[in-house]
């Protein structure tokens, strides 16, 4: 049966169980966007910039657990969604970003709206292709969503140039992908398993590290599994945060820069770190060389590029995470659980004087808001269900810190990248992806500004989001940093000249609420969680509040600023 360019692509597109994309029209994709028309069970969510659909796509793509889709024209369209695509390529998440390309006659040839879009893209997606063949499309769009959910998940783009688009051929539905050129290897080594249970078993300070890919992998019940069952207390990456419960005593909260005394103190003591998911960035370690200096490493990865590129390992495990951690648990559940608890005592007795002795603290006043004070608010206020989504900045780190994480893919951030300007779309992608689930997203006075265009897409859409902004004036995290290493030359990061967000709000169809008196915190918060549609909510915080701890840059991270 012969079929468009546009039909096979949002043939191809339903048939791997999409149901909602995020996107904006031009002239290259005008014939898909003809066609999509025609497809009610096929959602397009028309957003207001390029880089909102990419961040929306990314936030569905987590809060759904599939890949997300984003669709965008030639040119500036295509341009504009680098940057959610390098995010997405950060933090590992699994996407398709279909851009429209000039005929294939005109490329390389400066036409309107012309770019190299795959060129531009290739040192920031998992894969990318340029479609000129229109028997070919099929089998790359295919392709493009197995590649784009399978091994280490990420950002795979796919440029469609319009006569490719326009032109009509004899459509067969494809095989099944098969790539001889690319298999990920999920199944860990057997010899590597009995090895790391070995070493948990002859571990005294051991400690585990959940990042991303624990996530990812869906193995936060695997993980826990093995906290509990060998007594080991668990941190975290900034990725990590919801895979194991943010309200269990053994969880010693987010390790690194601004992680906890107790999560950096119990790295830094131990002999052994059982890592799974994570790529030990400098965000994580600080100084490398003064890094858990004592401690034996295991780390699970899919990526075999991930192990030993930045710390080097005594047992590294290429594998799927959730698979390794259930082989890993069926050969401890086969030992004597007392194995995996001698002379642990004194290590347990330690974390908990750490804990006790310098926990996270802010003192709360009656004249100003503490901004770590609405996060633990809000925290009581939704009982810890809410999706959160977070801007870049103090407003991350604080919700990271005070926000605890029960659950998985509850707490959506650009992680690697660090993306201002993502917040405010995430949630949106993450209320298309669970619309029942309160959304809500924790933002700065600065990051909220990049992208408060997409507060038109959440009202026009009926994606009914929260935004809780911490507002202090500022480009806060800059300001910090100014603060303890510029002698407070707070050169360009003064925000005093603000948009009304209660105006701004009330512009787009939304709902404001503004508060700057400590003892509505509360109040303001369940008034604007409770009040229909999309609502932003201000609160005037303490100007020069700084993120503690902080490890300085080059230090190592049991070296913390604490006040």
């Amino acid at each position: 049966m012969k079929r468009t360019g546009a039909q096979i692509l949002v043939e191809m597109i339903k048939s791997q169980g999409v149901d909602t994309i995020f996107g904006y029209p031009g002239g290259a994709t005008i014939d898909i966007h003809d066609e999509l028309d025609r497809h009610d069970d096929l959602r397009h969510i028309l957003v207001r910039h390029e880089q909102g659909a990419v961040h929306m796509a990314d936030s569905y793509a987590r809060a759904h657990k599939t890949t997300g889709v984003a669709l965008v024209t030639s040119g500036p369209g295509a341009t504009n969604t680098v940057t959610g695509i390098a995010s997405a390529h950060s933090d590992s998440i699994p996407m398709v970003v279909f851009t429209g390309q000039v005929p294939t006659g005109l490329i390389g040839n400066d036409a309107f709206q012309e770019v190299d879009i795959v060129g531009i893209t290739r040192p920031c997606t998992k894969h990318n292709y340029l479609v000129k063949d229109p028997a070919k499309l099929a089998g790359t769009i295919q392709e493009a969503f197995h590649i784009a959910s399978s091994g280490r998940p990420g950002p795979v783009l796919v440029d469609l140039p319009k006569d490719v688009i326009q032109a009509e051929i004899e459509f067969d539905m494809p095989e099944p992908t098969k790539m001889r050129s690319y298999k990920p290897n999920y199944k860990p080594n057997k010899k590597q398993m009995a090895k790391a249970v070995s070493m948990l078993k002859a571990a005294r300070r051991p400690v585990i590290f959940a990042g991303g890919g624990v996530i990812s992998s869906k193995a936060s019940e695997e993980i826990t599994r093995i906290a509990k069952l060998a007594n080991i207390p668990v941190t975290g990456s900034l990725m990590g945060l919801g895979s194991f419960p943010g309200s269990d005593d053994q969880w010693l909260g987010m390790l690194g820069m601004h992680g906890t005394y107790r999560a950096n103190m119990s790295i830094g003591h131990s002999d052994l770190i059982f890592a799974a998911g994570v790529r030990f960035d400098d965000r994580v370690t600080g100084n490398i060389e003064k890094f858990a200096p004592d401690a034996k490493i295991i780390q699970i990865d899919i990526d075999p590029t991930s192990i030993h590129k930045n710390i080097e390992v005594h047992c590294p495990i290429v594998g799927d995470c959730k698979m390794a951690l259930a082989d890993i648990l069926a050969l401890m559940e086969k030992e004597d659980p007392a194995d995996f608890h001698q002379d642990r005592d004194a290590w347990m007795a330690r974390i908990n004087e750490w804990k006790q002795t310098t926990p996270l603290k802010y003192e709360q006043k009656d004249d100003v808001i503490k901004p770590q004070y609405v996060v633990e608010k809000l925290y009581e206020v939704t009982e810890g269900k809410a999706i959160v989504t977070t801007e870049v900045g103090q407003n991350q780190m604080w919700t990271a810190q005070y926000y605890h994480f029960d659950r998985p893919n509850h707490f959506i951030t650009s992680g690697g990248l660090g993306v201002m300007g993502f917040g405010l779309p995430a949630a949106i992608g993450a209320k298309a992806g669970q619309p029942d689930k309160l959304v809500v997203c924790v933002a700065g006075d600065g990051s909220i500004q990049m992208n408060s265009q997409e507060l038109m897409t959440a009202v026009a859409s009926k994606l009914d989001v929260k935004i809780v902004i911490l507002n202090n004036r500022f480009l806060g995290m800059v300001r910090q940093w100014q603060e303890f290493f510029y002698d407070r030359s707070y050169a360009d990061t003064n925000m005093e000249d603000a948009p009304d967000f209660v105006k701004l709000a009330e512009a787009y169809g939304a709902s404001g609420f503004k508060c700057d008196d400590p003892a509505k915190v509360t109040a303001t918060l369940q008034e604007g969680l409770n009040t229909p549609g999309t609502v932003i909510m201000e609160f005037i915080v303490e100007r020069e509040e700084s993120v503690y701890p902080m490890v300085p840059a080059g230090g190592a991270i049991t070296d913390m600023l604490l006040v």
